[in-house]
């Protein structure tokens, strides 16, 4: 594996969050985390607990709040966080209030952010704003209240809407948002030529399978041409 690729998937949120998911999934997901070297793996709050037990501290787990809709209570979303941390998150991916967003309630929308972050500590914090159900002011506005709370990374997508990442939301939320928030880019990231045009617009990190699912993909392509060349058959 080339250190290019190498790069791209330790920036990768290696991503199963299907509502269908079983442990023999989730287990796979961090398989593959483990041998690939992603950033994280993301797996739904249910199977944080088995998952830190089964990884240890030699990757880490993210798992989601808020999701997918965002609409749940702050006291419902400090609930979920507290519970995957006691359990062994390392990273919490939050979905704001987009309802609150859009009707203006910024207060409300940059506290839920700050009382997440609050809970979190040291632990990492990444907000989703869901851009595709956003106008181009609302997303500059979620950048200003994603960098006012304290977040750790402000996010595009969570892959369960409209459409999910764009290069054009990528390079708006690394724009404006602080210089201290990294930027996510989740959903809709097709392979390792998607990753690499993410990164290179600023992202710092991608929530997404389908990277790894590509690389697979190319190591089995070049075994089988050295089966050929061999002259091997199966």
């Amino acid at each position: 594996m080339d250190e290019k690729t190498k790069y791209i998937l330790s920036k990768c949120d290696h991503t199963y969050l299907a509502q269908d998911a079983v442990w023999d999934d989730i287990k796979k997901i961090c398989d593959d985390g483990l041998k690939y070297g992603t950033a994280s793996v993301c797996i739904p709050p249910s199977f944080v607990k088995r998952a830190k037990d089964y990884v240890g501290d030699r990757l880490a787990i993210c798992t989601v709040v808020g999701f997918p809709n965002g609409y749940t209570t702050s006291n419902a979303k400090q609930f979920e966080t507290r519970d995957a941390l006691n359990n062994g998150a390392d990273e919490i991916d939050m979905v704001i209030n987009v309802g609150a967003l859009k009707e203006g309630r910024l207060d409300y929308v940059r506290d839920e952010i700050a009382t997440l972050k609050k809970v979190c500590g040291q632990r990492i914090l990444k907000v989703i704003i869901e851009t595709c159900l956003l106008t181009e002011e609302e997303k500059i506005t979620a950048c200003r209240l994603v960098t006012e709370a304290g977040a750790d990374f402000i996010k595009t997508s969570t892959g369960f809407s409209k459409y999910g990442a764009t290069p054009e939301d990528v390079a708006l939320l690394r724009k404006y948002s602080g210089p201290e928030v990294k930027v996510k880019a989740a959903g809709g990231i097709s392979g390792l030529e998607d990753a690499a045009e993410y990164l290179a617009l600023g992202a710092e990190r991608l929530g997404t399978s389908r990277v790894v699912k590509a690389v697979k993909a190319a190591e089995a392509a070049g075994t089988a041409r050295k089966a050929n060349d061999s002259g091997t058959t199966y």
